[in-house]
């Protein structure tokens, strides 16, 4: 193919007029202003590039076309519809629930925002092609097909969703394959829906709501982890935060949907067992839940619906205090790491996960902080008004949409510079639509995937996984960990552009003065909990022996973990571990936290573990992210 080259000079001249323009508004202006109505429009969009089955006359990605049409069939049941995950061909029941979940909760909590912007029709219609496919995955009241495909066959191919040739095998769940996580997501996404659909069509949110009954039962009664029934899933959505918090976040959803009181009490009962009030934590995905449970929690608690619950739901709120706290680096121990440039920075793959989710959390909670009078957070570094949580809740939104070092948007198609390689089969393959020849599995890895420049199809609105911790971000196709752009980037980041579309004050006239309001009780601290309900868990730390090597001082520190309950044991500790230079023994690096070593390692009441480090620095910090108390 001969290649234009005074065209591709120019189109390098314009990209790089167009990031001098950007660099410099972000930087005389301290950000850009963003248009936030057009970033809430395209978010949904995004969600049409995912859809599989047949798809409607409505469709509005055109280059997208009828896909996995024979779902489900080899099983007798029909699974077509659903979403893709990301940039491959499976249907991954888990991301997906909780994808349906957070857009559910985002009109819930700003529909009326999405319909002043015209986008609450769209988000409706993004719903209901989850809740309907989910509905034909739940033929039998204990039966949940979470799975059609599997991650190790589709990655050995690079094809369009529209001629796929890898297994579309399905893998359900049983009481003999039990998946408490899965099945609690998905109870919790129809839940949710179920309350969204209530208004405009009764008879669907009726239907969901009884599928959710009949999904949380079967999860609670047959309990286990869905990657132990269905392992194909375990390399690409391992439920490492097991199935607790899915069970308690399904029991909040369902209270929320139905004023059932049995749910409330199942929350409130399990709070310590289940983990509830145990895990303080700033994470919040489609595997660990906590803080999407404690903001709920405390959302009950302040509209006045605790009931004889009050006492357990405060400790709920504590712990969604520590999560603003932490995300606004106010809580010392656990503070959320920031790059350069001010962006939450969880871990190096599809970080942004946790930005969109995490800002989302914090508007919510703002707004239902600001809507019951309540003055502050109260942070370990001093409090935290509503006005300032949805301020640095919309800090994290503008990096994300351009006001970055940069300023480079990470959503396809918006803004003056986006990525344009995003890892995502469909896209970087010419469209069905316009060529129908086949695209052979290996063919597109050779033809396409190694293919320079812009994918052939805009995967617009699409959030991708964004830079790593310095701020770096390199818009390459085989860059998955940071090209790479799943539907729950977006699902979450819906709710918050509609709230902050609607402009106004961000705390809706709420004062920013602490006078006259009541006060929030003071967030538990992160290191050790201390408050009104202290953690049944003290750390202490002792040097054991020093030596001097090539002029430097070395400590050796052995830390005592003791559980101060009188009757219970504490299960599946995770401890926080910062300003460590040196080997630690004793524990196992997990994604939330260093762990004790064993298969089923605890501490039983009155009970005490002990693990060691040694380095050249002072005692490193160490305070506990999460446990449960049974």
């Amino acid at each position: 193919m001969a290649l234009n080259q005074p065209a591709i000079a120019m189109g390098l001249l314009v990209v790089l007029v167009l990031a001098a323009m950007a660099q410099v508004a972000y930087c005389a202006g301290g950000g850009t202003t963003q248009n936030y109505r057009e970033a809430l429009a395209k978010s949904i969009l995004f969600l049409e590039a995912q859809r599989s089955g047949v798809l409607p006359a409505s469709q509005r990605v055109g280059w997208r076309s009828n896909s996995g049409l024979q779902d489900g069939k080899a099983n007798g049941v029909d699974l077509t519809g659903g979403y893709y995950d990301a940039g491959d061909n499976v249907k991954f029941g888990l991301p997906m629930a909780f994808t349906v979940t957070m857009m559910s909760w985002s009109v819930l909590e700003y529909g009326g925002q999405m319909q002043a912007a015209g986008e609450l029709g769209n988000a409706l219609e993004a719903i209901k092609w989850g809740t309907d496919y989910f509905v034909k995955a739940h033929p039998e009241p204990s039966v949940l097909y979470g799975e059609v495909g599997d991650g190790d066959t589709d990655h050995f191919c690079w094809q369009r969703p529209e001629e796929m040739t890898t297994s579309r095998q399905a893998y359900r769940l049983d009481p003999q394959r039990p998946g408490s996580d899965l099945a609690g997501e998905t109870a919790a996404a129809m839940a949710a829906a179920s309350l969204v659909f209530r208004r405009s069509n009764p008879g669907y949110a009726n239907l969901l709501l009884q599928h959710s009954k009949q999904l949380f039962d079967f999860a609670d009664k047959f309990r286990g982890r869905y990657d132990a029934s269905i392992p194909v899933a375990r390399k690409y959505y391992q439920s490492v935060s097991g199935y607790s918090d899915e069970l308690l976040w399904a029991a909040a959803w369902l209270f929320q949907a139905t004023d059932d009181r049995r749910y409330l009490d199942y929350l409130a009962n399990n709070a310590d067992a289940m983990g509830g009030t145990g895990w303080s934590t700033a994470m919040f995905s489609w595997d660990i839940k906590y803080a999407g449970v404690q903001v709920l929690a405390a959302k009950i608690l302040l509209q006045g619906r605790a009931g004889a619950h009050a006492a357990v739901l405060q400790r709920y709120r504590q712990k969604a205090d520590f999560f603003v706290c932490a995300s606004l680096g106010k809580q010392g121990y656990g503070n959320v790491k920031r790059t350069p440039g001010g962006l939450l920075y969880h871990m190096q793959w599809n970080n942004l996960q946790y930005v969109t989710s995490g800002s989302f959390l914090l508007a919510a909670y703002s707004d239902s902080l600001a809507a019951a009078r309540q003055a502050a957070v109260w942070c370990p570094a001093g409090p935290a008004s509503p006005a300032q949580i949805m301020a640095f809740a919309k800090s994290q939104v503008d990096y994300i949409l351009g006001s970055n070092p940069r300023a480079t948007s990470y959503m396809v198609g918006y803004g003056f510079i986006y990525p344009l390689e995003a890892h995502h089969r469909g896209a970087s393959i010419v469209s069905f639509q316009s060529n129908p020849s086949f695209v052979a599995c290996k063919a597109g890895y050779a033809i396409w995937y190694p293919r320079k420049g812009s994918n052939p199809n805009l995967l617009d609105g699409a959030i991708v996984g964004g830079p790593d911790e310095n701020d770096n971000f390199v818009d390459d196709r085989n860059n998955y960990q940071q090209t790479e752009a799943p539907t729950y980037n977006n699902a979450p980041f819906m709710g918050v552009l509609a709230r902050l579309a609607a402009g106004g004050r961000l705390d809706r006239s709420i004062p920013d003065g602490l006078d006259n309001q009541t006060s929030v009780a003071p967030s538990l601290s992160a290191a050790g909990d201390q408050g009104v309900h202290a953690s049944p868990i003290v750390i202490e730390q002792n040097a054991t022996a020093s030596w001097t090597e090539k002029g430097r001082t070395y400590r050796r520190y052995a830390v005592t973990v003791t559980n101060r309950s009188l009757n219970k044991t504490v299960h599946e500790l995770f401890l926080g571990i910062d300003k460590l230079y040196g080997p630690v023994t004793g524990l196992d690096k997990k994604r939330y936290g260093h762990v004790l070593q064993g298969t089923a390692p605890s501490v039983p009441a009155g009970g005490s573990v002990t693990f060691e480090y040694a380095h050249a620095a002072p005692p490193a910090n160490v305070w506990v992210t999460g446990y449960k108390l049974v």
